[in-house]
């Protein structure tokens, strides 16, 4: 399509010859003629000039670079538009194979596409369109609602809840028991049952591999259009805000809260029974360890304001020299001391 097409779709004024013709996406790096690329950050304008892209999506018009571009308030959110343009997604299964196990109980809505050996249990109820790739297994007594996907070998336990739009990526564990156990008088442990639930509101999307726990009691939240990458555990009884990211490996422990808009970087390690404000914002691998007012921004282990740690760090580095530099003068003032006490002979 032509490049004025694309920016009448965006809404975005162009630079430039608006009659190119565009035929894909690519990056700056790999885009070639034909490709429309973008430039997120001024930082990279040096790849930018080099780019072979047929045309640019910027924020504001980057010397050097002779293609027409787009000029957009936020040129990522904007070109990932563009590329949902040019991407055909995976047709998913069609209908309801005879090689699923589907209870009688269960009620499907319309639309559904459940493949070869997905199962849904008793009383579950699936609403309209819901995709269940193969060796899904959603439990007995389940609640999910419309557009729901769930990938390959994606578990949903019993008596979950789950809203509108949910996307589970592969092998994603909804409602397993949370971590939950108590000390006998002998040293062993005794399991406390976990007999809460897990409630999923609208528009989450949870990434690869990840475990979200039931409660011991009451219920673990993840509230509207949160996002949690690969390999996070968000254990019994924690509650994650609105819109939340939590990057890969981020553990959660149990009966958190986080707040709405937080971002936890890959990583980042939650104590239980804390309280995360609004807005919070803590680097890779910092440990939270206590309750963090809203709009922080946090790094290090135990986790400290980001510009103390990044000036404690930047000292930590030079604590080999520092500590030479000390044991001189140590030395220098013993033997200043020692040549003081013979004068005074």
């Amino acid at each position: 399509m032509e490049l004025r097409a694309i920016a009448e779709a965006l809404g975005c004024p162009v630079q430039g010859d608006a009659r190119v013709e565009i035929t894909g996406v690519a990056s700056l790096e790999l885009a070639g003629p034909g490709d429309l690329t973008f430039l997120g950050s001024p930082k990279f304008a040096a790849k930018a000039a080099r780019t072979r892209a047929a045309a640019m999506l910027v924020k504001q018009p980057v010397e050097g670079v002779a293609i027409p571009s787009l000029l957009s308030v936020n040129p990522y959110l904007d070109f990932t538009r563009v590329m949902a343009m040019f991407y055909t997604p995976p047709t998913p299964p069609s209908g309801i194979s005879p090689l699923a196990s589907i209870d009688p109980s269960a009620v499907i809505a319309e639309g559904a596409c459940i493949a070869p050996f997905a199962c849904v249990g008793p009383r579950t109820r699936l609403g309209r369109n819901a995709v269940l790739h193969p060796h899904v297994v959603i439990a007995g007594d389940v609640e999910i609602g419309d557009d729901f996907v769930a990938h390959s070998h994606v578990t949903v336990r019993e008596h979950s809840r789950i809203g509108h739009r949910v996307l589970l990526q592969d092998g994603v564990v909804i409602g397993a028991d949370g971590y939950g156990f108590t000390k006998r008088p002998d040293g062993s442990h005794a399991k406390v049952p976990q007999t809460g639930i897990v409630v999923i509101e609208d528009d989450v999307e949870i990434q690869a591999h990840s475990s979200v726990d039931r409660a011991a009691m009451g219920e673990t939240r993840i509230r509207r259009g949160a996002k949690l990458d690969s390999h996070v555990q968000i254990g019994h009884g924690v509650t994650v805000g609105e819109n939340a990211l939590l990057c890969a490996q981020v553990g959660i422990s149990g009966s958190t809260v986080i707040g709405k808009n937080v971002t936890l970087a890959g990583q980042v390690g939650v104590a239980d029974h804390v309280t995360i404000g609004d807005g919070v914002i803590a680097y890779a691998q910092t440990g939270i360890l206590g309750d963090i007012e809203p709009g922080r921004l946090l790094a290090g282990a135990p986790a400290l304001d980001a510009k103390v740690f990044m000036r404690s760090a930047a000292a930590f580095s030079k604590l080999p020299e520092l500590q030479r530099r000390v044991r001189a003068l140590e030395a220098l003032v013993a033997a200043l001391t020692d040549a003081a006490a013979a004068t005074e002979k």
